[in-house]
């Protein structure tokens, strides 16, 4: 019971984990204006996402634009658009896998061994997904701030980190601790299989009795035709 309280559990997490790699994917706010300087106006907001880019002004109209060339995209942009759908695409599978290997469904029947193995694997999905998310979040991040500290950088030209960076971190932590909670529930799995039948007492430290000695012959148990 308590192994499948916590399938349960860091299944709800994971997935949790799943759909906000999901906003992330779709979340203008990877890169947002910085408000440094004396003369920047601060009367829009400038959003950089993987798929569009984005103007917020503060009467609540807002204009956004997809790019046009994907090959005119920084490296960072164009990395986090593949490893993001990546991570969409194994979120999903992970999400199936696991759902077979729970204690609570009937997949798989009675084989405890094959469903633990479903299980791991999907545990070990999940782990993978949080990679995915983890690596585009960081990169992108790192290149705002190298940015950021750059004097040849003009200011306006000039960057911090949106809120679906710290979304996308978030949960790339919840989907690698979920699938470990979720690989470490699997039962153990013996070397040889699962032992069945009866088993036997062991007679190893039970002495052998010496065989008892012939009795002896004697008149009295010869037969009495014996003495015709």
């Amino acid at each position: 019971m308590v192994n499948t309280g916590m399938q349960l559990i860091s299944f709800t997490c994971a997935v949790t984990g799943w759909v906000m790699a999901i906003a992330v994917t779709a979340l203008p706010q990877w890169k947002v204006t910085a408000f440094i300087g004396s003369n920047i106006l601060t009367s829009e907001i400038v959003w950089q996402g993987i798929w569009m880019n984005c103007i917020y002004q503060t009467t609540g109209h807002m204009q956004c634009k997809t790019y046009d060339s994907m090959l005119a995209l920084p490296p960072d942009i164009q990395a986090a658009r593949a490893l993001m759908c990546l991570a969409i695409f194994l979120g999903w599978l992970s999400c199936t896998v696991s759902c077979c290997g729970m204690k609570c469904t009937t997949c798989a029947g009675d084989d405890r061994r094959a469903k633990a193995g479903i299980a791991l694997t999907g545990g070990i999905l999940f782990i993978l997904t949080g990679l995915c998310v983890l690596v585009p979040v960081s990169w992108t991040a790192n290149t705002v701030v190298q940015d950021f500290y750059n004097p040849n950088v003009p200011l306006q030209h000039k960057r911090e980190l949106g809120q679906a960076i710290y979304l996308g971190w978030a949960a790339a932590v919840i989907l690698m601790i979920s699938g470990a909670v979720l690989s470490s529930t699997c039962p153990h799995m013996e070397r040889g299989g699962y032992r069945r039948g009866y088993m036997g007492r062991s007679f190893a430290n039970t002495r052998p009795t010496a065989p008892e000695p012939p009795k002896p012959i004697t008149t009295n148990s010869l037969p009495l035709k014996e003495y015709v």
